[in-house]
């Protein structure tokens, strides 16, 4: 059986471990803190990358592009639609907006919060940077008017059905609302894109994440939020 080496709080583990639940695919998990950058840690992963995914007898793989290709490749569904679409034009968009939400959004708002509540925590206490705060949440609300318009247009955000793109923009609302950076009354239509994934039974295993002396946002876990 395969094993995930991921963090509870790192968007794309939970990226990984949703698309493995979607695809039944069974893996035991194994957390690190990437702040901490231990040695045989790094060794795997020497950008201190998660997820890595490792199976016996075979190299690991390191980061989530390269995990979603191998579980892409040998455990997407065949009889029914898997979670890259087989329509080309729903496929690119799906890339297109995989890009977008592991890219821009990790990189001006996820990363900023993880970085200043948790890295920092776990690295030995220090305090959170309020401005870098600030500006993620700032530009958290571009970002969110973007995907209102998306979800407002179409059944998912690639299209017509769920697909990596959705499994993606989720695992980084869940992180985002685990530590009560949003203000679902403001969400508008991506509130109710979220409900819609966050009762799924692959989401279940994350709702019943928590990390010590870190509790999560009221909401967080609540279907009814």
């Amino acid at each position: 059986m395969a094993k995930l080496l991921h963090h509870k709080l790192d968007p794309s583990s939970r990226l990984i471990r949703l698309m493995a639940a979607e695809y039944s695919v069974t893996l035991t998990f194994e957390e690190v803190s990437p702040w901490k950058r231990k040695p045989e840690f790094m060794d795997i992963s020497p950008a201190g990358s998660l997820p890595v995914l490792i199976d016996e007898g075979l190299p690991p793989v390191v980061g989530w592009l390269a995990a979603i290709a191998v579980i892409e490749e040998q455990f997407a569904p065949a009889a029914v639609e898997g979670l890259i679409p087989s329509n080309p034009a729903h496929r690119y968009e799906c890339w297109r907006i995989l890009e977008w939400v592991q890219g821009k959004l990790n990189d001006e708002v996820t990363r900023y919060v993880l970085e200043e509540k948790v890295g920092r925590r776990e690295r030995g206490g220090e305090s959170p940077d309020v401005s870098a705060l600030r500006a993620a949440k700032t530009n958290l609300v571009e970002h969110v008017h973007y995907f209102n318009w998306l979800v407002a247009s179409r059944s998912w955000l690639a299209g017509d059905s769920l697909s990596l793109a959705d499994l993606a923009l989720a695992s980084h609302l869940s992180v985002l609302d685990y530590l009560g950076d949003i203000d679902w009354s403001e969400i508008g239509e991506t509130r109710d894109w979220y409900a819609r994934i966050k009762s799924r039974p692959s989401f279940r295993p994350l709702l019943a994440d928590r990390l010590v002396s870190m509790p999560p946002s009221k909401t967080y876990a609540d279907l009814d939020f």
